[in-house]
């Protein structure tokens, strides 16, 4: 299948923002090329958490931890006292996009024109529990100066800023699910807008029972504890809700000329974003204001609904989640668009997803091939008529992909990503 793209022009006059790095850690690996293989396995990660067996009133036992990672010797107790778990992650991730981007240790990178577009959902969950046990115990026993800096929703980029010297602007996307699609979108824009040459942009997630617990109390996780292989399953009739995952994924994003004049390798480009609230209810997605954000994302990028060539859907395997987003997705492209989710993949990793997943789409569309659904075989007939990807990978050549996200508050992300031919 070839995508043609249709442009109206509402992009003009703009500054073009392209991809000159990435770093990622993931439940499905750290570079590409495990990533990759993990995908065309179609195989998950699931595993069960034999440690969250202690918390009384759990359901779900299922998670997908991070594939393991090594920091080198400058991370130390040092440089790492205002960190927790997701800052680490975010920080190394940074600089393996940095490095992948030929700007680490640049003064560029010191001097004002980057800056940080970066989120996550909470901080780390050990720091919230520290005050959690001042407040029972009447003792700020165990509280130290950098237990807040752990604990914060903006550890991550606030600790990116210092552990690189960054000293542009900080733009700090707590947003739950659409923390790292928020985190690409606003530095987008930014640079756009000419504010910034370039921007740090993306988000992370630690894995926490505490986590997994605020969906279980909505009845929205995965309880298929004994069979962690064939769980979660986006749009499928027999899915019983998400599994949580952790991780973290940066891009460095640049100003088109700014990245040819020092000679950067280009990844791709981003072309659209929209953001909007449902306004209507905290934890029940509306499928107009869906749909709109989507058309806000193509209309910034001055394409029709047929330029598209993928979707990769946000598909949280939740049932008023899966719901929702398949027909806002229908009410837009029509059938016709092949989607897939990663989720059935890695579960869902909450402020790291939108920054993960649109890594993975734009590499499947680098290579001209799109993992399919994992674990969808008959999808849900209350869903959206579309074109799921199913039972394998499926090659199709086109040069616009669009990443989708949506949160609790009624928060919704559209991404749109160019092919780069140049």
């Amino acid at each position: 299948m070839s995508a043609s793209i249709t442009t109206t022009g509402n992009n003009s006059g703009k500054r073009r923002v392209v991809v000159t790095g990435i770093g990622a850690i993931s439940p499905l690996g750290n570079d590409w090329a495990a990533v990759r293989s993990q995908l065309q396995s179609g195989r998950n990660v699931i595993r069960r958490m034999p440690d969250w067996a202690v918390y009384e009133g759990l359901n779900t036992q299922l998670a997908c931890t991070a594939a393991p990672f090594e920091l080198p010797a400058h991370y130390n107790r040092k440089t790492m006292r205002s960190m927790g778990r997701v800052a680490v992650m975010a920080t190394r991730a940074t600089e393996i996009a940095l490095t992948s981007a030929g700007l680490l240790g640049d003064p560029f990178v010191t001097g004002g024109q980057m800056g940080i577009s970066y989120g996550s959902s909470a901080g780390t969950p050990a720091a919230i529990g520290d005050f959690g046990r001042m407040i029972a115990g009447k003792s700020t026993e165990g509280i130290n100066a950098n237990t807040y800096i752990k604990m914060m929703s903006h550890t991550a980029a606030v600790n990116i800023g210092v552990f690189f010297g960054a000293t542009g602007r900080i733009i700090t996307t707590s947003s739950a699910c659409t923390s790292g699609s928020q985190g690409l979108g606003y530095a987008y824009e930014t640079i756009q807008s000419g504010r910034q040459l370039a921007m740090l942009a993306g988000g992370a997630e630690e894995l926490d029972a505490i986590q997994a617990a605020v969906f279980d109390t909505l009845f929205a996780t995965s309880t298929k504890n004994d069979t962690p292989e064939l769980t979660p399953r986006p749009f499928d009739a027999q899915r019983d809700g998400l599994v949580l995952g952790e991780g973290a994924c940066t891009f460095v994003l640049e100003e088109l000329e700014h990245a040819r004049a020092r000679g950067a390798q280009i990844l791709g480009e981003i072309i659209g974003f929209g953001t909007n609230s449902d306004g209507t209810h905290v934890t029940h997605p509306n499928a107009d204001t869906m749909a709109q954000a989507m058309r806000m994302a193509l209309d910034d990028a001055g394409l029709a609904p047929e330029a598209i060539g993928y979707i990769n859907a946000h598909g949280t395997a939740t049932d008023q989640g899966d719901i929702a987003e398949s027909h806002a997705t229908q009410a837009v492209f029509g059938s016709t668009v092949p989607v897939s989710t990663l989720k059935g993949y890695m579960g869902h990793t909450l402020g790291a997803c939108g920054a993960l997943e649109a890594w993975m789409a734009l590499e499947m569309m680098r290579e001209g091939w799109f993992a399919q659904n994992a674990n969808l075989t008959e999808p849900d007939p209350r869903c959206g008529a579309l074109d799921y990807i199913m039972g394998q990978a499926r090659q199709l050549d086109t040069d616009v992909v669009m990443s989708n996200n949506f949160a609790f508050g009624g928060i919704n992300t559209s991404l749109i990503f160019k092919r780069w031919r140049e």
